[in-house]
């Protein structure tokens, strides 16, 4: 996730890190219960996505839930805080845009009773550069920007931490920030932007840490890519989640199968050209 600044998240950062490890444990947790007697079939389904390259992909996920017998109606947002609050109102019945440490920072926030139904795709945040071609050319004293909502800005200084151009204070993890940075060998400037301008201010930094669906409306390319974090174990994997008292309904299974299947797949790898890669 492919993600935006949230003020009230600031209030959060004490005890995120423990709330974390709690939601997504509970969110395992939920996937192996039974059902609840709440949990009802349908035939017709709405989902919410992110507006963009997805609407692509949920095209070909529509065709093979049709297959099956479920109807699946898109609907599209261009807020990354409204379909967490669409689904908890029930006026959609799923959504697919997000990873782990961001919805448990909404969940933080809100209360939302949202669990994860199946997982979709991770995309590699990158390290992006106009004026360097490598990590090793960062000049002392550089500034790079890195997103500032909670989630993403952790998951940046973890690949700057990877890369060698910072070190994180023990047991940081993935919900770090700048006052976690222990060592800093080149006294580079970290910039905190928001998710949707760190891009777009790549011409004016060293160095960006870029989440990959910003960098593609940025007209960032992987030439301009220097680093990426890694995929093996990676937290960030997207997801469809669905409220709590609806994991378990039939039309759930359906609809992850109807993502989770080749032919979605070769619509995924055709519209993304390798910037994400399937995470089931």
């Amino acid at each position: 996730m492919s993600q935006a600044l949230f003020s009230v998240f600031d209030r959060l950062r004490i005890t995120r890190r423990a709330g974390l490890s709690a939601v997504l444990a509970a969110a395992a947790f939920s996937m192996t219960m039974a059902a609840p007697a709440s949990a009802e079939d349908k035939t017709t389904v709405k989902v919410g996505i992110m507006s963009g390259e997805d609407e692509d992909v949920w095209r070909v996920v529509v065709a093979e839930a049709e297959k099956k017998g479920l109807t699946v109606e898109v609907v599209t947002f261009n807020d990354y805080t409204q379909p967490n609050e669409a689904l908890e109102r029930g006026e959609i019945d799923a959504n697919a845009f997000q990873h782990g440490p961001y919805l448990e920072n909404q969940i933080q926030a809100h209360g939302y009773k949202i669990v994860v139904a199946g997982y979709t795709a991770v995309w590699p945040i990158g390290v992006y550069s106009k004026k360097h071609a490598a990590i090793a050319d960062i000049p002392e004293g550089a500034v790079i920007g890195v997103p500032n909502d909670p989630s993403n800005e952790g998951r940046a200084l973890l690949v700057l931490q990877d890369q060698g151009v910072i070190k994180l204070k023990d047991g940081a993890g993935i919900l770090a920030t700048i006052a976690d940075i222990a060592e800093n060998p080149k006294n580079v400037e970290i910039k905190e932007l928001d998710a949707g301008i760190v891009g777009r201010s790549v011409e004016d930094l060293d160095a960006a840490v870029v989440n990959t669906d910003w960098a593609l409306k940025s007209g960032l390319t992987v030439e301009n890519r220097i680093a990426q974090e890694k995929i093996a174990d990676n937290p960030y994997r997207n997801f469809i989640a669905v409220r709590e008292a609806d994991l378990n309904a039939p039309w759930v299974k359906t609809l992850v199968s109807s993502y989770q299947n080749d032919t979605v797949k070769a619509e995924f790898d055709r519209v993304y050209k390798g910037t994400g890669t399937a995470a089931y």
